[in-house]
Parts: C-alpha cells; structure tokens; sequence
C-alpha cells in the first residue's frame, strides 16, 4: 500500500498505493507510519509523500470505518493520531505531493508536512468534517490555524466544504501549484534547495520553527480521542456518515 521509490540526495517518495481512492483505512494508516520511522531510521535525507495522477488521498475510508467497534475505532483513531505526531515531529523535512484530489484526511496529513506542492486543474481539497456532522479535533484545528490563520481557519471549518485549487493557493493551505507531471519533481526539487543549506543551521532553526506544531501534542486536550470517538457514534452523525457511504458506493 506504500510505494517507496529513491531519488537523488537521499530523498525518498512515499507513495500511497491502495485502489481505487488511497481512502485511509487502519492498514494504510499503519503503514505509512512505518515508513517513515523506517526512513527516518534509513538515513533517508527528506521525505515525498504522493498518490496516484489525479487523486492524493479520497481521505478516511468511511464504509470500512463504519464497520468498526468503539474499541477498534479508538485505536484507529490513536493511530491516527500517531501518525501526525510523528510528521510533527519528524527530524526529515517532508514535502506533500498533493497529486490531484486531497479531501479531509488528506488535507489533515498535508497540513503536518513542512510544505505542500498541489496539482493545478479540477481538484477539491479542505476540511469538510462539520458537513457530516464531526467536530475538528484541535490538534487538527490549530495546526489549520497555524498555517492560513485563525480567522481564516474558522471560515473554512464552519463552512465545511472543499475548496478549489486556486482558493488553496490563495488562503495559503499549499505553498505552490504546479502542472500534475511536476508535482513529484517539484517537490524534490524544493527539498534538494533546503538540503544545500548548512546542516546544523537548517536543523535547529526548522526546529525552532516546528515546536509549537510538535507542541500541540503536548497540550492538555489537543487530542481527546474519546470525545471524537464518541461524536462518531453519535446517532446523527452515524446517519450522515452512512448517507456520505451510500453515496460513495454509487460514484
């Protein structure tokens, strides 16, 4: 389900592989945070995250989510949880490829990296949980605030509605837009520029930069898994989600 492929400089690509949409189910959570401990534990000099031409992620796999427990969808939603910790966290630079369509959870693991490059054309991208009726944990909330602003932030979550590429470039979600062949290249180009950079210099001021992203794991209910696993099951929200399921099965 993770493609890894070598480039120059020691930069490694992630490529999420798993049809139709890279929808994020346990297994692919899972995995995805292995390999990037296993980067991370490789030498590896920066990290790619991509998907397939035209689509990032389709975000949560929420038919397969449904399927859960309230025990297995807590631990999912820990593992979840791990996993942007560990983008937070991560002494690599990460750069996502944001190859086409990047909804929700794909959003969620863009705003984690040190830098977003997003394919220019017909893509839908954002936070769009208030539509099915969940609440935006705040962890994912301050860190959307971190990177557009916090009024800008608010807009966007209580309109709960992707957004246009061009509107992604504008509020500052992505850093650059550039044709779909180039969205790879372009972003390992952009990590190959800050790799040339003086090593110690280009560590400790990344770090300075990051901590209060790393920090927002640190605060007292930044992650209240129980309060989100709860408004899972709630009973209006299980009826959206079951709605946006039906829905997708039909596409």
């Amino acid at each position: 389900m993770i493609k890894r492929i070598a480039h120059t400089d020691g930069i490694v690509e992630l490529r999420l592989d798993r049809p139709p949409v890279n929808a994020l189910n346990p297994a692919l959570v899972s995995e995805l945070d292995r390999a990037l401990a296993d980067a991370e534990a490789n030498g590896a000099n920066g990290v790619v995250l991509s998907g397939r031409p035209g689509l990032f992620t389709a975000g949560l796999d929420v038919p397969a989510l449904l399927q859960l427990d309230e025990r297995s969808m807590r631990e999912f939603w820990t593992d979840f949880f791990g996993l942007l910790e560990r983008l937070a966290r991560s002494e690599l630079m990460i750069c996502a490829a944001l190859t086409g369509h990047s909804p929700a959870g794909g959003t969620v693991i863009a705003l984690f990296c040190d830098y977003r490059v997003l394919a220019k054309g017909d893509y839908r991208l954002g936070l769009n949980e208030v539509e099915v009726g969940l609440v935006v944990p705040p962890v994912i909330q301050q860190a959307l605030a971190r990177l557009i602003g916090p009024y800008p932030a608010e807009r966007h979550l209580l309109a709960g509605r992707m957004i246009s590429t061009d509107e992604a470039l504008a509020v500052g979600l992505v850093d650059e837009m550039v044709i779909l062949s180039d969205v790879v290249d372009q972003s390992v180009r952009w990590l190959q520029s800050s790799l040339d950079m003086p090593a110690h210099a280009l560590r400790q001021t990344r770090a300075l930069c990051r901590a209060d992203l790393a920090a927002l794991f640190d605060a007292p209910g930044g992650i209240n898994t129980d309060a989100f696993v709860e408004g899972w099951f709630d009973p209006a929200t299980q009826a959206s989600l079951k709605r946006l399921a039906d829905r997708l099965s039909k596409d």
